[in-house]
């Protein structure tokens, strides 16, 4: 059987560069790229703590609120509220230099509570067509993108591809396998059979 051979090719979430990618799961060019990219869901990690902490901190009971309150609640910036308070879109009160508070009742009509970081979010439940016109068999995804049966089972196992067997076919949604090699260019290849001679 002739080897699959395909390169994916991807841009660096970091710097932009277009690299090969070794595996389905590598979107960094480098390992600085992925250093950096470590180093930012980090700081955003502590950041988003830092906000759930001061939100913590703000007695139910308080309507009023300061402007950096606002922000940890409703992830809303500095402009925003001081643009709001020029519009006379929400009420607020002035309680001398840097000491503005505005309505939080007011704000909530206006904006969605920023979700917590310490509270993961669901994910939602995935739907998904599992017609025969929606799908690929196994065998076809073999062939559209140049791999073995064995190598696409793997997949379906590794990302949980839901599967559906009608028969002798085992069927996949077209739009989760098309996600998930979107990357690879298909290109034509010419299979090369090479004829055993036997010497008698």
């Amino acid at each position: 059987m002739a080897c699959a051979k395909f390169q994916i090719v991807r841009k660096c979430k970091v710097c932009g560069a277009e690299f090969v990618a070794k595996t389905l799961e590598s979107w960094y060019c480098t390992p600085r790229c992925g250093k950096i990219a470590w180093k930012r869901r980090k700081d955003k990690s502590i950041k988003m703590q830092r906000l759930d902490k001061i939100v913590k901190s703000i007695p139910d009971c308080r309507d009023y609120i300061k402007i950096s309150e606002a922000y940890a609640l409703f992830g809303i910036s500095r402009y925003t509220v001081y643009r709001l308070i020029k519009k006379g879109a929400i009420s607020h009160v002035n309680l001398g230099t840097n000491q503005i508070r505005v309505s939080k009742q007011e704000l909530m009509k206006l904006y969605p509570l920023r979700p917590k970081a310490t509270e993961p979010v669901k994910p939602l439940a995935k739907l998904y067509r599992m017609e025969p016109e929606d799908c690929y068999t196994v065998g076809d995804v073999a062939k559209k993108y140049r791999m073995d049966d064995s190598t696409v089972y793997l997949h379906i196992r590794k990302y949980s591809i839901p599967t559906r067997q009608i028969g002798n076919f085992v069927y996949v949604p077209k739009k989760e396998i098309d996600d998930l090699y979107k990357d690879i260019p298909i290109q034509r290849y010419k299979t090369m059979k090479k004829d055993r001679i036997m010497s008698s």
